[in-house]
This record gives structure tokens, C-alpha cells and sequence, in this order.
């Protein structure tokens, strides 16, 4: 099978049909039609086996989290999805695989309305690429740098839980192989939920003045946002929401880091004004306040103790197989 037949077969009218692509699949490029007042906000993640996923792991599942973690940086700019191109690199052909790779994909492409564009197949080993096209309306559009001193840093979503998976499937790898079998923890690693609409629902009600995504570890990803608002934080850790799976598999300190530390969680992290979260939390229910911004930098708690931003870094033994 060649990859005009591969496109053909798998990755033909994946997602659903929306007025702004003028053109998608069949010519050089893709062709998006931005309307007034809306910027076009990009992003791209590469997912390499057994980097970020084990090769045993079931290709429903990988095809769905490939688009996961794309789709949750547009989330963190609260930007509508557009469409996607996808980038494959595949060792061989094999049918069932693609069939199955392509109806994960296909299930979280219709879930959040973002069409396959493009994209390109090559062989050799296995990964893919996937870049986001989304559009955000230019007074709604969040960045990283407009946190402030004295705004409150709100989580949305769960920490920690990605982390057990990943240990969990380390442990035996054999878990990964079939989604049915798998526990809230291995969901949470294999399965992410991008949190577009909880995002575009913020967006639209409440002032949000500074977010990111939470993909690299809590402390990792706010220390980010920190650097660019050239702002410190405080945290309260009682406020955090450390899952009881965590505590009962690894105990109450290890689970504390694994939510202050841990990857792959696809959280949410904002600042907004305190008299605003009311209403924030009224759109999102599970919205939790865990601290506030202060002048100077770091992250400290609020005895004073310097937390130290580590997290997920590609260049360190912290891979799936390590």
C-alpha cells in the first residue's frame, strides 16, 4: 500500500465539514477563510513511540491522543478549532493498526469539530505531528504574559492522575495494550481531554488574564506563565486537588509531587481578578483557586517556601521507557 493509499483508506473527510476551510485535502495547501475581528492561532506536537507513548499501546488510543495534546493548546489560548494537518511516520502498512489509529483520531476530531486538512506519509520509525489551526476572537485571545500582581492562579482539571498511568504502564507495558481494561489513572495518561470547550466558555463570560496549559508538570507550566507576566506566585498547597488514587498508590508525599510535578495532565492554568471567580466558577463548576500572583519571581508557598519548577524535559531519561 502507498501513501496516496493510505490517505485514501484512513485519512480522507476525518472530522466534520466546517465553512471556513475553502480547501482541505487534494491540493498543495490547505485554504482557511478567517472572518473579521479573528486571529489564526497555531500549534504543533510531535509524538514519538516510546517517547511519549509505549509501542505496545493501543492505536485507537493513540490516535486519539496525538490530536489530545494539540487541541489543548488551542485550549490554553482559548481558540475554536479549525482543522488539523497530520504528519505520519510509519515502520510499516498495516491495515488493522490504521484502522484503528485513524477511528481514535476520527472519534476526538468530531467530539471537538476539527476536521483533518492535510498532512503527509513517510516510512521509517513510528511518530506523528500534528498541527492545530484555530481561531480566536482578537478581545477573547489569552497569553501567557498578562498576569499581575494580586490576581488569582485558578486550576481547571485534574494533576497527578497522567503521572500514575505512566507508571503504571511502565511497570507493564502489557496494560497499554487494550483501552477497554484500562483505570481512571491509565485513561488520564493514554486519554487526555482537551479542554477546549470549558475554555471557549471562559473566554466568552470572564476576563482571563493569563493561561497555559498544563502539559509539562503544574510548577513547570506556571513558572512559564510567570517568566512571561515577569510576576512571582504563592501557592496554598492545601488547595490543591491531590487525587485519592495518588494517595493510595503512592503515599501522601509522593503524591503531592506527582501533582506538583507530574506530566501529561492537559489542565488548565489561568490568573483572573478575585472578584471574578464567582462567575468563573459558576461556567465551570470544578474550577479551583490555588493561589495568587505577587510581585518579584518564583513560586513559593505561603510559609515562604521556595518550590522548585521542575518537570517533563525531552532531553532527560524521563521518556516511557525509561
Amino acid at each position: 500500500m502507498d501513501e496516496f493509499a493510505i490517505i485514501n483508506s484512513y485519512f480522507t473527510g476525518l472530522g466534520p465539514d466546517l465553512p471556513e476551510v475553502l480547501e482541505a485535502q487534494g491540493d498543495d495547501c490547505a485554504l482557511l477563510q478567517i472572518k473579521p475581528g479573528e486571529l489564526l492561532a497555531l500549534s504543533v506536537d510531535t509524538s514519538v513511540v516510546d517517547r511519549h507513548f509505549p509501542a505496545q499501546a493501543d492505536p485507537w488510543a493513540i490516535g486519539w491522543r496525538c490530536l489530545a495534546i494539540a487541541l489543548s493548546d488551542l485550549a490554553a489560548m482559548a481558540a475554536r478549532p479549525l482543522g488539523f494537518t497530520l504528519a505520519i511516520t510509519l515502520p510499516e502498512a498495516e491495515d488493522a493498526w490504521l484502522a484503528e489509529f485513524s477511528r481514535g483520531m476520527r472519534a476526538l476530531a468530531d467530539k471537538a469539530a476539527c476536521p483533518l486538512i492535510g498532512g503527509d506519509t513517510t516510512r521509517g520509525s513510528l511518530s506523528m505531528s500534528v498541527q492545530v489551526h484555530g481561531a480566536v476572537k482578537s478581545q477573547h485571545h489569552w497569553r501567557r504574559s498578562g498576569a499581575r500582581p494580586g490576581q488569582i492562579i485558578v486550576l481547571l482539571g485534574n494533576l497527578g492522575l497522567a503521572h500514575l498511568g505512566l507508571l503504571a504502564m511502565q511497570a507493564d507495558p502489557t496494560k497499554a495494550q487494550d483501552r477497554q481494561t484500562w483505570n481512571r489513572a491509565e485513561q488520564a495518561y493514554m486519554l487526555p481531554e482537551p479542554l477546549v470547550t470549558e475554555a471557549l466558555r471562559l473566554a466568552q463570560g470572564v476576563k482571563i488574564h493569563a493561561a497555559i496549559d498544563v502539559s509539562d508538570g503544574l510548577l513547570a507550566d506556571l513558572q512559564h506563565l510567570l517568566a512571561s507576566s515577569a510576576v512571582g506566585a504563592k501557592i496554598d498547597l492545601n488547595r490543591l486537588p491531590v487525587q485519592a488514587e495518588l494517595k493510595e498508590k503512592l503515599g501522601a508525599e509522593a503524591a503531592l509531587q506527582a501533582t506538583l510535578q507530574g506530566g501529561d495532565d492537559y489542565a488548565l492554568l489561568m490568573t483572573l481578578e478575585e472578584k471574578d471567580f464567582e462567575l468563573a466558577r459558576s461556567l465551570c463548576p470544578n474550577l479551583v483557586s490555588i493561589g495568587e500572583c505577587v510581585a518579584g519571581a518564583g513560586i513559593r508557598t505561603l510559609e515562604g517556601k521556595v518550590l522548585d519548577p521542575q518537570g517533563f524535559n525531552h532531553f532527560l531519561p524521563q521518556a516511557f521507557n525509561e
